[in-house]
């Protein structure tokens, strides 16, 4: 017995290293589940924390966030996050299939997007994991199961904010509530009946698009903000160059959506989509699941809130082609990041899959983040990317462009008119006022880097884009 005594102590010591060994190795094969959440029109600094960051230059500094601040602190800010089309639907078609529109079909929001796509949910279907998506899908008015999902509760179109009909997998059923508060009932179900297996789930809210306001909003944030305004921008009063210019006298009229009532309608919607980010944090961390899960939080796009005289998306001025990147994964990502790396919506599927140990498609084009988020700094990450638009009927007055983002510089062409071309110093005009495409020697050096682009993402003008139906205005020529 004095013997067994001698050496208890040591087989306690023994076991609970063995059992340390078998969590580190359970931990190193557990393969992690994905939560994909965006927005839809939310532009890069529509987040508390990053009006808080801005001062003085705070278009709305009295916003607060408390669902994307908790991410951004628990995990990783993307300071400098782009789409590659500044729209909802071909957006939404890249973060799936991890492609440039030109090549992946998807160049308008009229397009249902093709069952065969290769997409990071049918690549993590295949090795095993159980695929959801929940919410605003919106490519045209696609109907039925979404493609490569197992399960999907989502709606036609745009749907609408109160009572909105889902399909529940193409099943269509009634619904009551507030349509991203239903969503988030459905994706947090889901997650409560798939917890035990790996899961991929896309969830997708409809705020803050439009129609906002009034009775488009559940009546919790109907007041909220009453009495806020939102500070002018200097480029506020200028006119996108593809535009009429603004008539003699006219230049201080409000143009675009530029009311502060539209701007704290829009700004109460994406509180309401905090809200149920906050939702879904908290059903994660109830049902055990907060360590294992990757959470990313985006948008298919920016919005101009009345800058260069714009409302909508489209064209690729800052506020359009920048949106929100929160990623949290406690496993492997340090907390409270911030990286100023460009990372772009077509690097999402890349990214999932080499965290999941799923090869990644040599005809995926995004690149994986997940060394950079994980606190590494590799050498080659890119210095400049592509970003694209193609002219759609009922899409307003955006034409047809093409464009390189540098880290500290742009430049626009429009084919169909080289007059318009621009070229902005990122660094020293950050509301790009002030074109300089007569500096001869920059406008080479980023119409060279333009050429890189397109040769390496394979660049050409898809055959399904909308023709102009009208003679196009001739622009306000701004230099």
């Amino acid at each position: 017995m004095s013997s067994l005594r001698l050496r208890l102590p040591f087989l306690i010591v023994a076991l609970s290293v063995l059992a340390g060994a078998f969590s580190t190795l359970h931990a190193a094969e557990r393969k992690p589940n994905f939560l994909f959440i965006y927005t839809d029109d939310q532009r890069w600094d529509a987040m508390g924390v990053v009006q808080r960051e801005q001062g003085e230059r705070a278009r709305f500094p009295w916003i607060k966030s408390p669902s994307m601040d908790r991410l951004a602190s628990e995990g990783v800010r993307f300071r400098n996050a782009f789409v590659t089309l500044s729209l909802c639907a071909p957006s939404r078609a890249a973060y799936l299939t991890g492609q440039y529109n030109h090549l992946n079909g998807i160049t308008n929001n009229h397009t249902p997007f093709p069952a065969t796509s290769v997409t990071h949910a049918t690549l993590l279907r295949g090795a095993g994991y159980k695929t959801a998506y929940i919410g605003k899908w919106h490519m045209g008015e696609q109907k039925g199961q979404r493609p490569g999902f197992d399960y999907s509760a989502s709606f036609v179109g745009h749907g609408r904010y109160q009572n909105c009909p889902f399909e529940i997998n193409g099943v269509s059923t009634p619904t009551k509530g507030w349509v991203d508060d239903v969503s988030t009932d459905y994706a947090i179900e889901w997650m409560k009946q798939n917890r035990e297996q790996p899961f991929s789930m896309v969830i997708g809210f409809k705020s803050p698009h439009s129609p906002r306001g009034g009775n488009n909003l559940p009546e919790r944030l109907r007041g909220l903000h009453e009495g806020e305004t939102s500070r002018t921008v200097p480029n506020s009063k200028f006119t996108a160059i593809f535009n009429p210019p603004v008539p003699e006298g006219e230049q201080d009229r409000p143009r675009g959506l530029s009311s502060n009532a539209v701007h704290l309608d829009y700004l109460r919607h994406v509180r309401g989509a905090d809200e149920n980010l906050g939702r879904l944090l908290e059903a994660l961390d109830a049902l055990g699941l907060r360590e294992d899960t990757v959470v990313v939080y985006t948008s298919d796009n920016g919005y101009y809130l009345g800058e260069h005289g714009l409302g909508d998306k489209r064209s690729i001025y800052e506020e359009s082609l920048r949106v929100p990147m929160l990623v949290r994964y406690p496993r492997l990502f340090p907390k409270g990041q911030i990286i100023d790396e460009m990372v772009l919506n077509i690097d999402l599927a890349p990214t999932f899959l080499d965290l999941a140990g799923v090869a990644v498609p040599a005809a995926m084009q995004g690149l994986s983040w997940k060394a950079i988020a994980s606190g590494q700094k590799p050498a080659n990450w890119r210095k400049s990317f592509l970003a694209e638009y193609f002219f759609e009927n009922g899409g307003g007055n955006t034409p047809t462009l093409l464009g390189v983002r540098t880290e500290s510089r742009k430049m626009v062409v429009y084919p169909d008119h080289p007059e318009w071309t621009e070229v902005f110093d990122l660094a020293s005009d950050p509301y790009e006022l002030k074109n300089l495409a007569a500096d001869s020697s920059l406008k080479e050096e980023l119409s060279a880097e333009l050429d890189a682009q397109k040769k390496a993402m394979n660049y050409t003008i898809p055959s399904n884009v909308d023709k102009p139906r009208q003679v196009r205005g001739k622009g306000n020529g701004r230099n």
